[in-house]
């Protein structure tokens, strides 16, 4: 598999999830190195957070729209990460949050809590009267990338697929939108 992630809760828990990301060689590929954008909004009380992100592939020249409300009890930011793939990120579920274990060479930090990622779907075609055209033309399904709600995720293994369907037969980079405490939020340290 071309993705790979470090787990160190989840290895502890679940033995099997961690071995699913090793190499065919059993080990823990490398990261790479990233770039943090500058796409970031602070957390104020009366408002919530409005993002506009390129999703991948880095030329589809497609834009998503966010628009959400912080989950954390103190002042946030929210921090834009993308890594070309392969990539590793150390994240695990913490008081119903996916929070960034250590630090890592995109720019996430500890005690970040993992918000959006990018996903690969399959789906119809999407925009003005394209699903209505492709039912007309025979297009089938294809593979399409939107942004996964990491709050929504029914289980941890949700978070995980969404993850792992970022690969290098589909993108070349992989999308994650994290929420920092701008304040010390000892309820997230690990």
């Amino acid at each position: 598999m071309s993705v790979s992630m470090l787990f160190a809760v989840v290895g502890l828990l679940w033995p099997s999830l961690t071995a699913s990301f090793m190499s065919a060689s059993g080990s823990i590929r490398p990261r790479y190195p990233a770039t943090q954008s500058t796409n970031t909004c602070l957390f104020d009380s009366q408002t919530i957070f409005e993002i506009e992100l390129d999703m991948p592939p880095s030329n589809s020249g497609n834009k998503a729209r966010l628009k959400f409300g912080s989950v954390l009890s103190v002042p946030s930011e929210l921090v834009e990460v993308r890594y070309k793939l392969p990539f590793g990120l150390d994240v695990a579920p913490l008081k119903n949050l996916a929070v960034c274990t250590k630090d890592g060479a995109g720019g996430e930090r500890a005690g970040d809590v993992l918000r959006y990622s990018s996903q690969w779907i399959m789906g119809l075609p999407s925009g003005e009267g394209l699903a209505a055209t492709a039912a007309f033309t025979g297009i089938g399904p294809t593979w399409q990338c939107t942004m996964f709600d990491v709050m929504k995720a029914k289980n941890w293994e949700k978070v995980v697929e969404a993850l792992t369907s970022n690969v290098d037969t589909r993108t070349d980079e992989v999308v994650l939108l994290f929420e920092r405490p701008l304040e010390s939020a000892p309820e997230l340290q690990t």
